[in-house]
């Protein structure tokens, strides 16, 4: 019976086949080392405890709605029911001693205020808004323009001067030659769409994101409300209990997905 012939591999032969048999099972260093994209980054695995947030009246649905979605990408992160006042109320008490990681003001004075005091080192622009004429539903004063609001038939409310809603509210009916005598001047816009939509004053003069989507006001236009814009700041308190978190928060208010919210929430550019 004839006998299979086996031929020997020559030494050398099997050195190679060893070598490449090797090299087939190392990894490259940059393989080794690189993180899928779908792993969440270091930074994000470690926003934990708790956030606090100050921020103007103005931004209370957009805040909410922002802090919302920052929670959701950060389960283990707990942001605080945020603070809303008006810009310089939150200022005051930032500078009182009050705790804070984040604050977000409606106007750039306010903010310098906080700066100033040591609290704040560089603030970011993230937003822009304009006034317009609130009235309620049904505009019971027939108020047409800005003009209309000198009359002293009307029951007007304004915010006071020393917030943003009130400072821009002087810069407007100055620029327009138009004398007010106000029912009232409130501590924050909020207040002062409170009185409108509740029928206890003919109109106001409050942001244009605030009457949006709310079926108890009406717009009236405002001329020359173009020219007066409020920017607004944010920025992380340089005393914050929870700097990573801070920080990752204005980024987000920053970056695409805060811009887009803020955008369809009637805020114009920073």
């Amino acid at each position: 019976m004839p006998r299979t012939r086996r031929t020997a591999l020559a030494p050398l032969s099997v050195a190679i086949l060893v070598a490449l048999s090797l090299a087939g099972c190392a990894q490259t260093p940059d393989a080794a080392t690189e993180t899928p994209a779908s792993e969440p980054t270091v930074a994000e695995e470690q926003l934990t405890g708790e956030l606090t947030i100050y921020a103007a009246a103005s931004l209370g649905t957009a805040f909410d709605e922002l802090a919302e979605r920052f929670e959701a990408q950060h389960p283990s992160l707990g942001v605080l029911p945020i603070s809303y006042d008006g810009s310089s109320t939150l200022a005051t008490q930032l500078i009182e001693g009050a705790p804070a990681d984040v604050f977000a003001s409606a106007d750039e004075k306010n903010m310098q205020k906080v700066v100033d005091a040591g609290l704040i080192a560089d603030p970011q622009l993230f937003a822009t808004n304009t006034l317009v004429i609130a009235v309620p539903a049904g505009n019971p004063g027939e108020v047409e323009a800005i003009d209309d609001l000198a009359s002293p038939d009307l029951t007007v409310v304004l915010c006071a001067p020393e917030v943003p809603c009130g400072a821009a509210s002087e810069t407007l009916l100055a620029a327009n030659d138009v004398t007010v005598t106000p029912a009232s001047l409130e501590q924050n816009v909020t207040a002062v769409l409170t009185k409108v939509a509740a029928g206890e004053a003919d109109a106001g003069l409050v942001y244009a994101t605030d009457v949006r989507g709310d079926d108890r006001v009406e717009e009236v236009d405002a001329a020359g409300a173009e020219e007066v814009v409020n920017r607004y700041p944010v920025a992380a308190l340089t005393e914050s209990s929870n700097p990573e978190a801070a920080d990752a928060f204005v980024a987000f208010v920053l970056g695409d997905e805060g811009q887009d919210v803020l955008e369809s929430l009637g805020f114009g550019a920073p």
